[in-house]
């Protein structure tokens, strides 16, 4: 009885996943046989069978125990083929019917999902997993050469336990996901493939001296009649504007149009009942007119908002171009235009959204005005779907609009002139991402040699890998069936091409072989090919790393070292930098911070931006130089723009372009524990919070959680008028008192008083209200923090190899796609003891990563 208890009591404390690793999972061969065989045998094993093998396949013979036999790769196929209708062939005699098909489908990805769950458990690791969400989107890009973000319509992933959204046991297969995955890819295809004549643009043309005449024509009558009585009687300039009276001048505070010589301005004006303020476009190329004097005046953090109507075509590039100077004539201070688009379906209805990444700096001067563009993808933003509908007459339909903002820090305003916007813009014809699919060749009038190219050729860029005949006779089998039923050759062959991007061996990032024993074996060059592209660019290898794995050259030390520094020098590793670096820190919390205004009325909220960019760019440029990890604890450097520096009462920064400022001796910042968005996102919004900032100290940096919270402990009761006559230490202390509390706060509880000169939003703080800043605090080892600087103090000297080990984890964790097991361990120590020995530059640990037995075993 005793040791029933004993195991009982054990079996409370245990996770769920502990309890259910205690039963040994089995393959769920009684379905098979009583649900799938049965269907197998009817529609399957005519052709792939005892009799008869097809494509040198026979089904029969398959072992139903995907945990325990050799034949999953097998079991993918035909999964692969059921779930996309390739199988059974069209004019086979017997015909699955849906039920059938469901069954099948639904046991197989069932079974699959087991198999890789069983095989990490019994190897302690694997990598068997799909691409995540936003690995789709960058795969699926560069693959047909696309600007798309097909990704939207597919679920978020969860989070591991290490924070990171490529982990395997996170990254399972629904048949409804798989159905999705099918018209995604038809729905890409359709995007790369054009065809017939190059679509014509339509052009927009205009001055801003016309903008200001449809505004009011009596304004610019007024201008004109000014300049006239200035030349004719020589008068000055002040008598010419004091004899009219001066009647549109005075102080315009928003945007305005503007005569630079005359000085007289009028005020911008838009709305959705201004049907009048709506641009036409034309279809012929405009001729850029020359510079000016009529002018439209953006201050900082105004915007100008130009109606394009219902005007613009459904898809392709939006190329805008404005004319631009800065007002002032000090360089160091120069101004930044973001373009947004909008769309309104009423005048209670309207949507804003970012068009592009990339603001413009505006350094022209005010006399030598200069042209800089946005290229915006219009099938990319949100459009008005109402916009040929509401139709206004002969007018145009006011539905949608650009807006530019001057979001400069420092009171300086933007001049543009004119603003001329060309859609679409194709730079060739057919696009590329139409010739990537298509492409020229001797046999292209014969549908049966060009079918074989196209899809030898898509096949090995999608899989990744070589493709055996068979496998393309396979599709073109799939070819000949639809091709009657098509209206053409491009429609027939991009349906199968959809079923190749629908295909696990696109979607899963997997083994091509399976281990014969439990040995280390190692992986092939198209797995490490695979395997290095996705760690440093969050998508598939291109052509020269797979040329090399074909090679067989990828292995080779020198090869591979060359590879990983060609990688990390293209932009596609910002990538890398963008992800990792969010899911190592978990800086998704920050974009579902709401701060307190009450508390912090004078905040920026385009700071903000800059917040959650510094920890990225602060990655980024430690990766681009091999800086050292430790830069991560401390630096006396970090990444900033003009507003994230004002935030920081740093010396005056121009731009808003993050670049590297070096820190004042003895200043308060350095490394990441005080860049502000890390230090917002562990606030409440109002306050700092100390144990929200130790936690993830703990976690993300030393990679030494904590314990959760036992059940049914009270937060602090701040509505207690004697809790709040407390200070913080004595609040915490007070807290400790509960026994179920203490074990864990001794341990969190130090770190974050640590951080307590930071506000809620990253500002420096001296006091609290009346009271000075008490930030010191002893660990449970004793060892007393004088607030964040004797944190990094103790953290570099003594806690400085916990840190890199830490890192190495996480990273190799991320690389992987999958959690570690204790079984790791001691490779991860071998890494970052190396990492030290070659002074722990973050290049070289990406290189002592991908080097490793962890990286290039199975």
């Amino acid at each position: 009885m005793k040791i029933f208890c004993s195991i009982f009591v054990i079996s409370l404390m245990l996770p769920l996943s502990l309890l259910f690793a205690l039963e040994v999972p089995q393959a769920n061969l009684e379905q098979f046989r009583k649900a799938v065989e049965p269907v197998l045998k009817k529609t399957c094993v005519g052709c792939h069978g005892p009799d008869k093998q097809k494509g040198k396949f026979r089904i029969d013979t398959l072992n139903p125990d995907l945990l325990k036999g050799k034949d999953v790769s097998w079991w993918l196929e035909v999964f692969d083929v059921i779930s996309n209708s390739e199988m059974p062939p069209e004019d086979a005699k017997v015909q699955l019917a849906n039920d059938e098909k469901a069954r099948i489908v639904d046991w197989l990805s069932s079974e699959i999902q087991l198999a890789s769950q069983v095989r990490r458990s019994e190897k302690e690791h694997t990598s068997f997993r799909r691409m995540t969400r936003y690995e789709y989107k960058y795969a699926i890009q560069d693959l047909l050469g696309l600007p798309h973000d097909l990704s939207r319509d597919l679920p978020p992933e969860s989070v591991s336990e290490d924070g990171f959204k490529n982990s395997s046991e996170m990254l399972q297969m629904t048949v409804v996901q798989l159905q999705q995955y099918r018209h995604l890819a038809r729905k890409a295809l359709s995007l790369a493939a054009v065809r017939g004549e190059k679509p014509k643009p339509v052009y927009y043309g205009v001055t801003m001296k016309s903008a200001a005449a449809q505004i009011d024509s009596k304004y610019v009558a007024k201008v004109e009649a000014t300049l006239q009585e200035m030349q004719q009687n020589k008068l000055s300039l002040e008598e010419a504007l004091n004899k009219q009276g001066n009647t549109y001048g005075g102080d315009i505070n928003g945007a305005h149009f503007k005569n630079r010589i005359t000085g007289q301005g009028i005020g911008t004006r838009w709305s959705y009942g201004g049907a009048k303020y709506a641009w036409k476009p034309i279809t012929i190329r405009p001729d850029v007119p020359p510079i000016s004097t009529g002018v439209v005046i953006i201050p900082a953090n105004k915007k100008y908002i130009f109606d394009v109507g219902d005007g613009l075509p459904d898809s392709g590039t939006m190329r805008v171009r404005i004319r631009a100077s800065r007002v002032n004539s000090d360089s160091k201070h120069l101004p930044t235009l973001r373009l947004f688009f909008g769309n309104q379906a009423s005048n209670d209805s309207r949507v804003l959204v970012r068009a592009s990444n990339h603001d413009i700096t505006v350094n022209a001067p005010a006399d030598k005005p200069d042209f800089y563009h946005w290229d915006v993808s219009l099938s990319e933003i949100a459009r008005n779907a109402y916009r040929h509908i509401n139709k206004l007459g002969q007018l145009p339909n006011p539905a949608e609009f650009l807006s530019f903002q001057n979001c400069s820090s420092s009171p300086v305003d933007v001049q543009v002139d004119y603003l001329e916007i060309t859609a679409p813009v194709y730079e060739e014809w057919p696009p590329k991402s139409h010739t990537q699919i298509f492409f020229e060749s001797n046999n292209k009038n014969n549908e049966k040699k060009y079918a074989r190219e196209v899809l030898a050729k898509f096949m090995r860029r999608a899989w990744r890998r070589e493709i055996s005949s068979q496998e393309i006779d396979q599709k073109l089998t799939l070819f000949y069936e639809i091709r009657p039923k098509c209206h053409d050759f491009q429609e027939a062959i991009l349906e199968v091409l959809s079923g190749v991007l629908a295909s696990p061996k696109f979607l899963y990032i997997t083994l091509s072989s399976e281990p014969k024993n439990k040995e280390n074996q190692r992986i092939s060059d198209f797995e490490l090919a695979n395997r290095l592209s996705f760690f440093l660019w969050s998508s598939m290898p291109d052509d020269e790393l797979l040329d090399l794995a074909s090679r067989g050259k990828l292995r080779n030390d020198v090869v591979i070292n060359e590879q990983i520094k060609r990688l990390l020098d293209d932009p596609k590793s910002e990538r890398f930098s963008h992800h990792f670096t969010r899911q190592w820190l978990g800086l998704e919390l920050l974009d579902f911070l709401k701060l307190d205004k009450k508390a912090h009325p004078h905040f920026d909220p385009l700071v903000m931006e800059g917040m959650k960019e510094e920890p990225i760019e602060f990655f980024g440029e430690i990766l681009k130089s091999n800086r050292s990890v430790m830069d991560f604890l401390h630096s006396d450097y970090t990444m900033v723009n003009d507003r994230l520096a004002k935030h920081y009462d740093l010396p005056e920064v121009v731009g808003n372009e993050f670049r590297l400022v070096k820190l004042p001796p003895q200043g308060r910042r350095g490394g990441v524990l005080t860049q502000a968005g890390l230090l917002a996102m562990n606030s409440d919004g109002k306050d700092s919070h100390p144990l929200k900032r130790g936690i993830w100290l703990l976690e993300n940096l030393l990679n030494d959680p904590p314990p959760p919270p036992p059940p049914a402990v009270p937060e602090i009761d701040l509505a207690d008028p004697e809790i709040l006559k407390l200070s913080l230490k004595e609040r915490m202390e007070d807290h400790r008192k509960d026994p179920a509390c203490i074990s864990c706060h001794v341990k969190i509880d130090p770190w974050g008083i640590a951080f307590e000169n930071f506000d809620a939003v990253g500002k420096w703080r001296d006091s609290i209200g009346k009271d000075p800043v008490d930030s010191t605090s002893k660990l449970f080892n004793k060892h007393e923090l004088r607030g964040m600087n004797g944190l990094k103090e103790y953290l570099i000297s003594e806690r400085q190899d916990q840190f890199a080990r830490a890192l190495t984890h996480k990273m190799t964790s991320y690389a992987l796609g999958r959690p570690l097991t204790f079984g790791d361990r001691s490779l991860i120590d071998q890494i970052s003891n190396k990492l030290k020995q070659r002074g722990n530059g973050l290049v070289d640990l990406v290189i002592l990563i991908v080097q490793s037995d962890l990286f290039q075993l199975k």
